[in-house]
């Protein structure tokens, strides 16, 4: 089905797009240039909206808005926002409305491949990684999803012979009846667990990523981790996997031998990238480039990936050089949500490191935190609501051996102690184990206002 088939098809009908946001105006300007039945729902009020009310109204929308949005919705087709769980629209549902999001169309209607990645951490430096590569490689490639821009609205442009490279949040994957050609599964922890109803549901998110692939398609999988490692038998796919550890049961994929990744198939090896060629710092950039290397097989001639590996500097907010002042260096990785991603930015540096953390709890537990901060963390600055509950993992482990812990009101007040405290040879890293929705809309408003404390520092 084409795009033009799809808003055919929705002629006559009545539509609800829930959210308002950045991720759903193009879908709402796609579906009202369409000439389509379109009311706009929201829980901001009018005056919140501000002008973007007005224009809606404008171009023919309707709209329902407040706290209320969603009461007795009875629309012919409802689009999800990605943040807002499917069991919100089980009422709307059962009344027969169709519930679909601006992800799941436009797997209907693209007209090429899709590579999409998921995954607990990593997924937005690997579908980075990945769709530089391809590019390099000669592709057209489109990138979409939790990275990049809606693809919906711009489906039209794109050929067969392109590439879509998306990136998957266990949201949006939550209803999704459709597989990528190729799915790559970087890893899977706790996470995210104050929206999902328990780690099953999580689980069985991530994996329709893969769920729904054909003989035909590939799947990638990280073999170290043992959630993703005993999900990879139950793809239909090709599957590959990549490990660090046990690269004598890998059949086909990415392992370590020396200070090589290399990559195995049919019983033939070959070495691809020196890890010395990896400007990124890091262990779980290491796995990230494993995963991308299973990903472009046959797509990506080696020599191009190691040519790209020894110049990408990385992703802003991942484990992001922001400053070097007076042998200082301050890093922010404001995109570690979790524990699990505080732990592998922390690995990713020899020394110990001036660690700023804390913020908003997502249902994870804290504890496998503790050790790894004592291990790499020479003073630990705390702030925001689960600042009590790193103070505790770090206390409470085993190694704990009188690691300084510094509770602070907010960010100018952590660089400020930071700055005090560090010296020549020292790193600083903003790492927060925690969501920014305590203070920040999002872990891109926090990174930049840490970015601009440190920069303001003066010489």
């Amino acid at each position: 089905m084409t795009l033009q088939e799809y808003l055919q098809s929705l002629r006559g009908r009545r539509l609800a797009v829930i959210g308002i946001g950045v991720s759903n105006q193009p879908l709402l300007k796609l579906l009202l240039e369409a000439g389509l039945d379109v009311t706009a729902c929201d829980r901001k009020d009018r005056t919140a909206l501000g002008a973007m009310a007005e224009e809606l109204e404008r171009a023919g929308c309707a709209l329902r808005l407040g706290a209320d949005y969603l009461e007795g919705l009875d629309h012919d087709v409802i689009f999800r926002t990605p943040g807002l769980h499917p069991r919100y629209l089980e009422e709307a549902k059962s009344r027969g409305s169709t519930i679909t999001s601006e992800m799941e169309v436009f797997f209907e209607v693209c007209p090429c491949p899709i590579l999409a990645v998921t995954g607990s951490d990593g997924k937005t430096t690997t579908t980075t990684i990945i769709a530089r590569l391809l590019e390099r490689a000669g592709h057209t490639v489109h990138l979409g999803g939790n990275i990049g821009r809606p693809l919906l609205s711009e489906t039209e442009t794109i050929r067969p012979t392109d590439w879509a490279v998306v990136e998957l949040s266990s949201f949006q994957l939550l209803t999704m009846e459709r597989s990528p050609q190729i799915a790559v599964l970087t890893n899977l922890a706790p996470n995210h667990l104050d929206v999902h109803t328990d780690m099953d549901e999580y689980i069985r998110a991530k994996s329709a990523i893969f769920a729904h692939q054909g003989p035909g398609d590939r799947a990638v999988f990280n073999g170290d981790n043992e959630i993703t490692r005993s999900l990879s038998s139950t793809a239909t796919g090709k599957v590959s996997c990549f490990t660090a550890r046990s690269p004598e049961n890998l059949r086909r994929g990415c392992f370590l031998r020396g200070d090589a990744i290399w990559f195995r198939e049919d019983g033939a090896e070959r070495e691809v990238l020196p890890l010395t060629d990896i400007l990124l710092p890091g262990s779980h950039n290491v796995e990230n480039y494993m995963a991308a290397v299973c990903a472009v097989q046959g797509l990506v001639p080696d020599a191009v990936i190691r040519d790209f590996a020894r110049t990408f500097g990385g992703v802003e907010h991942r484990i992001e050089l922001v400053r070097e002042r007076r042998g200082v260096r301050w890093y922010n990785d404001s995109i570690a949500s979790s524990p699990s991603r505080t732990m592998a930015g922390l690995r990713s540096f020899p020394e110990q490191v001036i660690l700023i953390a804390g913020g908003k709890d997502k249902g994870v537990g804290y504890a496998p935190l503790g050790p790894v901060v004592n291990e790499h963390v020479k003073l630990l600055i705390l702030c925001g609501a689960t600042a009590g509950a790193i103070r505790a993992a770090a206390e409470q482990a085993e190694n704990f051996r009188g690691l300084e812990i510094a509770e602070v009101p907010d960010y100018p007040a952590a660089v400020s102690l930071a700055d005090r405290r560090s010296g020549p040879g020292d790193v600083v890293l903003l790492s927060p184990a925690s969501t920014s929705f305590d203070r920040f809309r999002n872990f891109e408003e926090r990174g930049r206002v840490f970015k601009d404390l440190v920069n303001a520092l003066p010489e």
